[in-house]
């Protein structure tokens, strides 16, 4: 893995020659070796498409290209950091919330209507995400951020999970996703928003769900 958590809010990051790593521009704090950094303007390794679909969705967060052979550390904005390893599975997270990644990791651009139809893009609307989500697949590490630390929920085909939309940080697996309208939980607490909308997430893999409802 190329990350290593320092603390809660900072990762470490080993760069090896011939080898790439992508960040968040900004996100460097300071970094040890013969390390470059380069804005990348093509938009990941998505290409042109991933880079319309950012853009389209407003969320047009810029990257730097890493390399070199040395140890950087990036955090950014003070947000919690949580690593995680992709095993050839696929990551769904919100463009602003990435940190940094392994240059091994496909990035691509999801329209949210291909996962639920209008239900599909009602759900972004509701969690954030706006019409589109970044995606990174492969074998790699990815850094994401998010508002008061992370938890990893398992998600298996006989316990489902249940998540407030303004809490999900990002998703991966072979994992379904759609929004129920059933009475949420903060109605019957009293702390009622309104928020009548959950996101039932189904099938194998595991959400990441952060200890707040704001987002970055």
């Amino acid at each position: 893995m190329a990350f290593r958590e320092i603390n809660a809010k900072m990762v470490e990051a080993t760069v090896t020659p011939g080898q790439r790593l992508f960040s968040q521009r900004g996100a460097m704090l300071a970094y040890r070796g013969e390390v470059s950094f380069t804005p990348n303007t093509a938009g990941g390794q998505g290409g042109l498409m991933s880079m319309i679909g950012r853009r389209v969705a407003d969320e047009d967060t810029p990257l730097m290209t890493v390399e070199g052979s040395g140890t950087v550390l990036f955090g950014h904005g003070g947000h919690h950091v949580q690593v995680i390893q992709l095993a050839g599975d696929t990551l769904y997270v919100e463009a602003d919330r990435l940190l940094a990644f392994e240059g091994t990791l496909q990035q691509g651009t999801m329209f949210l209507g291909s996962q639920g139809g209008v239900m599909g893009m009602v759900r972004g609307q509701v969690s954030g995400q706006g019409l589109f989500t970044t995606t990174l697949k492969g074998h790699g590490a990815v850094a994401v951020m998010a508002h008061g630390g992370v938890i990893e929920i398992p998600v298996t085909p006989q316990r489902p999970v249940h998540v407030d939309p303004q809490a999900y940080v990002a998703h991966h697996g072979d994992v379904r996703n759609k929004l129920s309208t059933a009475l949420g939980w903060r109605d019957m607490v009293g702390r009622g928003s309104g928020e009548a909308f959950q996101l039932e997430l189904s099938g194998s893999g595991a959400v990441y769900v952060q200890a707040s409802e704001e987002k970055l």
